[in-house]
């Protein structure tokens, strides 16, 4: 076991240690002070502090993809700007960057059809998925590729693009995500394993829009699930970055470079050119599926969500 899944395995169970140690105090009583009754989740929360703080990236140069959508995207928490680029290296996030769809009624402003929506204040609290352009996209593999990893089934929330809900978003669920673990903070995902110890995340992906499972070979430009907005977000659009294994709670960031595109940069709009191929085949189809292909789950994971997504 790495350093790392030990320290979130001590975290993880503090948290029940702490609530049997507080039902015991207001029961029978425990010597000592409060600071007896939260010590354990202290230790926990120290050990992955500690691990975390010197986790560093993989010491490799960017690896060259192909883009992961087609058409007109903009940039955000891009690692052109700054590295880690989520504001840590945890889950692999080092260079990881997301992205949401800009179609060209953007340009008219936030009340243009079909524009995205912008950020309010108070009013409208949520909104529907459906009020945003990336939602449902085709997602595309980035190379020729085995899945190595999916993860599907979640559902896709309202956004959380006001003040309320961006409150509850970072108070409320984004802890509640980060004790269930890194499955409920990527929502539904696809890893891919491009070969050369690279490793390709898709994270937010619609609710049952996978096209591939686990053991499937998948092409470049092929489409393997569609733009969804699962897990902790604000609002649909792709996480999306490189690793050095399958592991996000484990392995390490890898650089990475869109061909043809580089790494757009905050709020760069850029336009991604259509997949030379980009077929959608059904799960499994003219595939090496693995039997069952039921979803791995991630052995362990650590607080630091995937933090900084689309606002």
């Amino acid at each position: 076991m790495s350093a790392r899944k030990l320290a979130v395995t001590v975290l993880r169970l503090s948290i029940p240690a702490v609530v049997l140690l507080i039902a015991l105090d207001l029961t029978v009583g425990v010597p000592g002070t409060w600071v007896v009754v939260i010590s354990p989740s202290i230790v926990g929360f120290l050990a992955v502090v500690l691990v975390h703080r010197f986790t560093r990236a993989a010491d490799r140069g960017p690896v060259e993809i192909a883009a992961p959508v087609t058409g007109r995207w903009s940039a955000l928490n891009s690692p052109a700007d700054r590295t880690p680029s989520h504001g840590t290296h945890a889950y692999g996030q080092t260079y990881a960057i997301d992205i949401v769809a800009e179609p060209a009624d953007q340009e008219g402003g936030a009340g243009s059809p079909g524009a995205r929506p912008g950020f309010r204040w108070l009013w409208p609290v949520v909104r529907r998925n459906a009020d945003f352009p990336a939602f449902g996209a085709p997602i595309l593999a980035v190379a020729d590729a085995t899945v190595v990893r999916t993860g599907d089934g979640q559902r896709d929330h309202l956004s959380r693009g006001s003040l309320p809900a961006l409150v509850y978003l970072m108070i409320v669920e984004a802890l509640v995500r980060e004790l269930m673990g890194v499955r409920r903070i990527l929502g539904n995902h696809v890893v891919l394993d491009l070969g050369d110890g690279t490793y390709a995340l898709y994270g937010h992906l619609q609710k049952g829009s996978l096209t591939v499972r686990e053991g499937d070979r998948v092409r470049t430009g092929q489409v393997i699930a569609r733009c969804g907005n699962s897990g902790n977000t604000t609002e649909p659009h792709l996480h999306f970055q490189l690793m050095d294994g399958p592991d996000p709670v484990a392995d390490r960031g890898v650089p990475f470079t869109w061909r043809g595109l580089g790494v757009p940069r905050n709020k760069e709009t850029f336009e991604a050119p259509e997949a030379p191929e980009a077929p959608e085949t059904p799960a499994g189809e003219g595939s090496e599926a693995l039997a069952g292909g039921a979803p791995k789950t991630f052995p362990g994971e650590a607080p630091g969500a995937l933090r900084g997504e689309a606002p």
